[in-house]
């Protein structure tokens, strides 16, 4: 091979060399300087998405070791990635309550719920039903229950039936064994025979409370 060509060899090879170069950094560039926002958006998308979905549940749940709940939920969705981290009832949740001999304290229903697992905080909203271990009835449309606390609370109205009187107020706090509880701003006190008391209006309320020991 003459000089001239060997030339005219690597010429061409440095311009296809150059040439692969050129179309490697057009390939990487524009995927590097776009690279924390990809990962980003990926890590974004995959807090919104849930850990786990289960449906047709029931199943018991136990703290310690010992056996706390029986849950019954038509659809059960696990947000693990979320802040803060919580499970969804999103269908309507069915709960019954233990205490440590397996003696049911109260089961409770409602519309949905949400529960929060660092706080250990239950929110339940939509015809939230609890029937006590006493047999008290406890009607309402939104309630809290606070397992680090042990507390259950609402600030919504609240109807309260017991074995010989019901008892209607706007506001509520018990005990997490639903033996002792205060209602606010009582409405009114009636007999069993009316089961269906209309409840006041928010500007009619009266200030008093009614705090109430169930454990006789």
């Amino acid at each position: 091979m003459s000089a001239i060509e060997k030339r005219k060899t690597y010429l061409s090879f440095i311009n296809i060399t150059a040439a692969f170069l050129a179309a490697v950094m057009f390939v990487l560039f524009p995927a590097c300087s776009g690279k924390n926002k990809n990962l980003a958006d990926a890590v974004s998308e995959n807090d919104t998405l849930p850990s786990m979905t289960s449906r047709g549940v029931t199943t018991l749940i136990s703290d310690s070791g010992i056996t706390r709940y029986k849950i019954i939920a038509e659809e059960w969705i696990i947000f693990d990635k979320k802040k803060p981290p919580y499970w969804a009832f999103e269908q309507g949740v069915y709960l019954e309550k233990f205490d440590s001999l397996f003696h049911i304290d109260a089961s409770i229903q409602a519309d949905t719920a949400y529960y929060y697992e660092e706080k250990k905080l239950w929110e339940l909203k939509g015809n939230v039903k609890i029937l006590s271990q006493k047999g008290d009835k406890f009607d309402t449309q939104q309630l809290f229950w606070n397992e680090k606390e042990r507390k259950i609370y609402s600030d919504k109205f609240i109807q309260i039936e017991q074995e010989d009187k019901v008892i209607t107020g706007y506001g509520f706090e018990s005990n997490q064994e639903l033996t002792e509880y205060q209602i606010f701003n009582n409405t009114g006190i009636f007999t069993i025979e009316d089961r269906n008391p209309a409840p006041q209006q928010p500007d009619s309320l009266q200030n008093d409370s009614i705090k109430i020991d169930s454990k006789q």
